[in-house]
């Protein structure tokens, strides 16, 4: 496995489409436990933290077990994960982006940019 995602992550393409999975899973996660603590009760409570619990877990092998120097790529990560999040904020919890919402993202995604691409 360790093989394959270098082998990924050795093409920015790859690089890109796994973040984007990294993205994903730490938004799903984290809205995972946003719905057991504010949205169930019993049974289904402990099943949303055991979930969250699992896809955050999956989340930190993915970023992690990649020979990749993350900290270059952090700028880019951060846009993904604000997109992400807000898409599963409209789809799961019917959530719409505010203006002060649309205004933070255009920075996140300029700070992001400058980050990844900027050579110094």
């Amino acid at each position: 496995m360790k093989n394959f995602l270098d082998s990924v992550v050795a093409h920015p393409a790859g690089a890109f489409g796994l973040l984007a999975v990294a993205a994903f899973l730490e938004a799903f996660g984290d809205s995972l436990f946003q719905s057991g603590i504010y949205r169930s009760t019993g049974a289904a409570r402990g099943l949303f933290f055991v979930s969250g619990a699992i896809v955050l877990a999956l989340y930190g092998f993915t970023v992690n077990i990649p020979h990749w120097d993350f900290g270059k790529l952090l700028g880019i990560y951060v846009v993904l994960f604000f997109l992400v999040a807000q898409v599963l904020a409209k789809v799961r919890f019917n959530q719409v982006p505010t203006t002060p919402v649309y205004v933070g993202g255009t920075l996140i995604a300029t700070g992001g940019l400058i980050i990844a691409f900027w050579r110094a």
